[in-house]
Order: structure tokens, then sequence, then C-alpha cells
């Protein structure tokens, strides 16, 4: 999640033009919106919002079934509402009509899919590009700049629906064996994200230093983002250990341990700067303003759309992640 909304360095702030109104709840926010001053504050915030969410996540992800793909369902409907207004305020009018349903549609088509088995057809992908497409010549007709209406279309399908249905391939890992090793291997890299958050925000206050990449993400140090990483070195190793092994009876050698959770760190963080860059395009501090003092759904799962997906295909690799019994074998 971006560590840029408590320190932004942003222009002074400015008057809106007469008849302006950004007042609407979930509106995004003005480009020269006075940056809010959370300070301190803001580690009290994320701690509290992890308080009310995480046991409805946790809830969730041990649950699996529909809960699950419920959850993700209305994560990433409204995560597309908040790309596509950004992208509105960049002078884009992407076909919401469409891409909000099909957003909401992929985690639970992927949640249909056998044990062992993730990945959408080709058949399904070509026909949400053509739906797309066809929709596109009357709903922006020649003069509603057509291409970049489906091109944002198709981005906030993918971004949102797309990758949080990776939540399911690895519930549904081929080598899951119960309904509770599931949740536990789902929960890994659920735990490593928000302990490479934490961390990284933490580290970064009290360390500071240079800055990670300021013309993106002003609030990133360098520190910061070493610090997250360890920490996300450390979880994962006890998570393994203590948790994994017993729960779900999987395991990985050390050193997959190791390169897990450091690409897993690296990805979240990476993803931390991509949605910092959209909103930069977009002019806008926060996705929406759905949840007060903490932003929208993309500021509170951005790492993690990045970081589900890299686990996956960590997790997928042959040899990667192994039922224990195997362990030790010739």
């Amino acid at each position: 999640m971006s560590e840029d909304r408590s320190t932004a360095t942003q222009d002074p702030p400015t008057a809106p033009p007469t008849g302006e109104a950004r007042s609407l709840p979930g509106a995004v926010e003005p480009r020269h919106a006075p940056p809010a001053r959370r300070g301190g504050g803001e580690l009290a915030r994320r701690i509290l919002f992890a308080v009310v969410a995480a046991p409805i996540a946790l809830w969730a992800v041990i649950a699996g079934g529909v809960p699950l793909a419920g959850l993700l369902a209305a994560v990433a409907g409204v995560g597309a509402w908040e790309l596509y207004r950004m992208a509105r305020a960049s002078g884009i009018e992407p076909i919401e009509i469409v891409g909000i349903p099909v957003a909401a549609a992929w985690p639970v088509v992927a949640a249909g899919e056998p044990r062992g088995v993730f990945g959408a057809p080709p058949s399904l992908l070509a026909a949400v590009l053509l739906l797309t497409l066809t929709v596109a010549i009357w709903a922006r007709g020649a003069r509603g700049r057509p291409m970049s209406a489906v091109a944002v279309t198709l981005l906030g399908i993918a971004y949102t629906g797309g990758l949080l249905a990776f939540a399911e391939g690895i519930r549904n890992h081929r080598f899951v064996a119960d309904e509770r090793g599931g949740a536990a291997l789902l929960l890994l890299p659920l735990l490593l994200t928000w302990a490479n958050d934490i961390g990284g925000y933490v580290t970064g206050r009290l360390v500071g230093g240079p800055r990670l990449l300021p013309s993106v993400s002003p609030g990133k140090t360098i520190a910061g983002a070493i610090g997250g990483m360890a920490v996300t070195v450390t979880a994962g190793w006890l998570y393994v250990g203590w948790v994994l092994r017993p729960v779900a009876q999987l395991v990985m050698a050390p050193r997959n341990v190791l390169l897990f959770a450091v690409v897993v760190s690296a990805a979240g963080q990476i993803g931390d700067l991509v949605e910092s860059l959209l909103k930069r395009e977009a002019g806008v501090k926060d996705s929406s303003r759905i949840f007060p003092g903490h932003g929208g759904v993309l500021d509170r799962i951005d790492a993690l759309l990045f970081a589900l997906p890299v686990a996956y295909m960590l997790l997928d690799i042959p040899g990667f992640l192994l039922p224990a019994p195997v362990v030790g074998r010739p």
C-alpha cells in the first residue's frame, strides 16, 4: 500500500473553479488538494484498518468457496470502478458497463475450477475482448476515443479481477490436500504482503534517508524498501516452519523460502509504485475516499495485486513447493 500517502509533497492548494463539485462520496480528490497531515497517526490508521479488515479477510480465506469468491468479486468490482474513475480524471472514458461486471466475475469463474487447475481458457479471453470492442461501437463511437476506452476497460478487468483471481489458484494448488491446507497456503502471500507494508513503513519513518523513486512516490525510501524486505523474509521463515508445514503438510527448501519472501516483497513494492504511477497521471492522491482516512480499495490492495500472481508463479515451479512426506526421499 502506498507509503507516499503520509508524506506526499504536492503543489500549494488552489481554489477549485466555480461550480466544481468534488465532494460526492467516493469522488477522487483534485490535483491541488491540501496534503493531509497524517504523520505518526498513519501507522495507527493502518493498524486500525487491519484490525477491522483482517477478520473478514481471514474468515473468507479459511471458509473458501462462496465467501472467498464473493469477497474477491466485491473487491475486484470496486477496484475496477476506482481505476475507471481515475481514467476519467485523465480524460479517458472507459466502458464501465462491461469492465466492472467482468472484473467482478473473474474470481468467481476461477473459484469454479477443479483443484490443481487454474487459468482462463483462450476462448473466454477472446469473448471478453470481442464483447468490449462490440459495446464500444455504440457506447463510444468514432468520436469517443474508442481505442483508449477499450484499452483502459481491459486494463481495469485484468488489473483487478484478473490479478485477484490468483488467490483462488493458490488456495487450490495441486499439492493442497484439504481446505485447511489451502487456507494456510493462501495466507502465506497475504501475511507476507502485510509484513512488507508495515515493516517498510516503520523502517522508512524511523530511518528516513534517500527516496526510492521520488517522481512516482515521494514518501517511499530506500531504507523502507530494505526494511520491508527484511521483515518479509523473517515472517516467511517463521510461517513456513511453524504454520505451513504442520497445518498444510507443505514445505519449501530454505533457499526457496528466502527466494519466495524476497521476490514477493519486491513484487509488492512494485505494485505499490504502479498504483502511485496511475494516480500521478490522474492527478489524484487516493484512488477514492471509500475508507475515510485510508483512501480507496486500490490504495489498500495495490501491493497484493502484484504479490498474488508472483506467489502463484513461484509456487507453480516444479520442486519449489513439496508435500512434506516427499522431502528427503531419493
